[in-house]
């Protein structure tokens, strides 16, 4: 790891989290400071149960900071080693940005130009920060590649993170700050987000309540699991770039269908389905190409979506007891 000090936002997310348990138990070095306004966007319960598993780690340091707030972040920081940032923190889900549009300016916009300005203002040299699939909208062309047109985001959500990347360039090019992007593809996997499609499913099925299936089912999902993504967010971290974006999905599609056979399967129940038309803001089909991740990270995704829910369902069962509150 070429970085010591590294700052994390969003650190009690689900991303967060395994980046954060993933450096801390291979760089024995690395001291990370992790940050997150622990919202109630879903159920707190969960983001305490992932920040006490890293507070367990002699070199996790944890604040409660609200990132939009410019002011308190630069007092809180200020004074901090920092010599890499990792931006993870946001308002995240595509749905609810119909629901509460302000809540995405002001985390995602307001939020990450705080983040880029912090940076400017104190040196950093360098940040990773999280982008999305959702920022290629309805392109028809597939797989979706980082050099693909851009500028028809069909949710706020999608046009918060083609914001990120916009003021990213902005600041590489006026400050010449390290600024790397990734474009996550349908991240799944253990101690995920309760908001996340698999993992209501997950729920609902075991509590025997129907689960909504939009488009009718005719929809594929390019399902990445947590760990390759981890793995390519640390060769962001290692490798050296000036300005650059990169996918990090699994680059296999999978029907909706045959995602929702597979929790029946390993969950050991039948679900019962709702069938909808397609939600405002959702798309068809998501499918990366990862070419470029592959060339300039070493990206290389090795857990199928048979292994990556068998893990999930297997710690969903495990921990059924508290999971089924949240």
């Amino acid at each position: 790891m070429r970085y010591n000090n590294i700052l994390i936002t969003g650190s009690a997310g689900f991303i967060g989290f395994h980046l954060c348990r993933e450096i801390l138990e291979s760089y024995n070095d690395v001291e990370i400071l992790g940050i997150d306004n622990m919202n109630n966007y879903y159920n707190p319960f969960l983001k305490d149960m992932r920040n006490n598993i890293l507070k367990e780690y002699k070199g996790y340091t944890f604040l409660r900071l609200d990132f939009s707030d410019y002011p308190k972040l630069v007092e809180s920081l200020k004074d901090k080693d920092i010599d890499l940032i990792v931006h993870l923190g946001a308002q995240a889900g595509v749905r609810y940005s119909l629901k509460d549009p302000w809540a995405y300016e002001r985390s995602n916009v307001l939020g990450t130009m705080n983040i880029f300005e912090f940076a400017r203002r104190f040196d950093i040299d360098k940040v990773v920060y999280a982008s999305s699939s959702s920022v290629y909208g309805g392109n028809k062309k597939i797989p979706f590649s980082e050099d693909d047109r851009t500028d028809s985001p069909i949710s706020l959500y999608a046009a918060t993170k083609r914001s990120n990347e916009l003021m990213a360039y902005t600041y590489h090019h006026l400050y010449g700050i390290e600024m790397v992007g990734l474009r996550f593809f349908t991240v799944y996997g253990e101690w995920g987000r309760p908001d996340m499609a698999y993992f209501k499913f997950a729920k609902r099925i075991l509590l025997g309540e129907p689960i909504d299936v939009y488009n009718y089912g005719n929809m594929e999902r390019d399902f990445t699991y947590i760990s390759d993504v981890v793995d390519g967010m640390i060769s962001s971290i290692e490798r050296s770039f000036s300005y650059e974006i990169f996918n990090l999905g699994n680059s296999k599609p999978v029907k909706l269908m045959y995602f929702i056979e597979l929790l029946e399967r390993y969950l050991g129940r039948t679900a019962k389905k709702n069938f909808l038309p397609m939600q405002e803001g959702e798309v068809p089909v998501t499918y990366a190409d990862i070419s470029k991740s592959r060339e300039l990270l070493g990206y290389d995704p090795k857990v199928s979506i048979e292994e990556g829910l068998r893990r999930f369902c297997s710690w969903f069962l495990d921990n059924r007891e508290w999971v089924l509150r949240l």
